[in-house]
């Protein structure tokens, strides 16, 4: 089966809900999203302990059309604005209810500052979740990740997931998100 049958297969199980709990689900790669080349080098210890939360705050993003276009978007601004390496995240989730790859596993990203950028995966939600919740299917996604993440060695069995507003001054990851991260059961405060 080719790699874009195979996201189309994981896609449509992300929306009906079938994917296991301990698969990383679909991730979206760097090529298959057509990233910029990173020219980070500094590498996460691992296991990691720590997951940070947060969201884009920009647009939101529905169909993997849609989400490979809010991901350059997103790099774009980080790399050529910001003037960083690369998308300041480790991964990024899409309401299509897929991953796509940032930084990834191995590398630190730039995304809560320099206290915690260097012992945390940074996860951020495409979209503004203040007044809205993402939908289950990105929620499910997300926790795949983590599930995975885990079970691969790449997270600590006891991962903390915090929210970006409890390790920074930041709204983010949004009111509605932030209140649904605090019932997952590897949420602590800080």
């Amino acid at each position: 089966m080719s790699r874009r049958c195979a996201l189309l297969a994981w896609a449509l199980l992300a929306l009906l809900g079938l994917g296991a709990a301990q698969d990383c689900g679909p991730i979206v790669s760097r090529r298959e999203w057509r990233a910029l080349a990173s020219k980070c080098s500094r590498r996460l210890r691992q296991p990691v302990r720590y997951v940070v939360v947060s969201h884009t705050a920009g647009s939101v993003c529905d169909t993997p059309a849609s989400c490979l276009r809010q991901a350059q978007n997103v790099q774009h601004y980080h790399v050529r604005t910001l003037g960083w390496c690369d998308v300041g995240y480790n991964f990024l989730i899409g309401e299509d209810g897929l991953v796509y790859e940032g930084r990834g596993w191995n590398t630190i990203g730039a995304h809560s500052g320099p206290t915690w950028n260097p012992i945390a995966i940074g996860i951020s939600f495409m979209g503004n979740y203040m007044d809205r919740a993402p939908p289950a299917r990105a929620l499910r996604a997300a926790q795949n990740l983590l599930a995975c993440g885990a079970a691969r060695g790449y997270l600590t069995p006891n991962y903390e997931v915090k929210g970006h507003r409890d390790v920074q001054q930041t709204l983010s990851p949004g009111d509605q998100l932030y209140d649904i991260i605090q019932r997952w059961p590897h949420y602590r405060s800080v």
